[in-house]
């Protein structure tokens, strides 16, 4: 079975994502070939999902470790 790359029915459909429109040289809106003008927010019935649009979730910084991180302190009391 292959495993999905994009999961689309978990993905918002916004006009900035979509395949028909473009975004407009100042960012402030979408013009789209089959509605006109939109807000990059919004949405109509004609969108088409263009995964090269999206920008994927920048990965969290992990944290710093050093030597002693990894080291057991046993204690010997017998």
């Amino acid at each position: 079975m292959k495993q999905k790359i994009f999961n689309f029915k978990t993905i918002e459909p916004k006009c900035i994502y979509c395949a028909v429109g473009v975004l407009s040289p100042d960012g402030e809106s979408v013009v789209c070939a089959k509605q006109g003008v939109m807000l990059p927010d919004s949405r109509c019935r004609n969108f088409r999902y263009d995964a090269l649009k999206r920008d994927p979730h920048k990965r969290s910084k992990l944290p710093r470790f050093s030597e002693s991180d990894f080291t057991l302190d046993i204690d010997k009391a017998d």
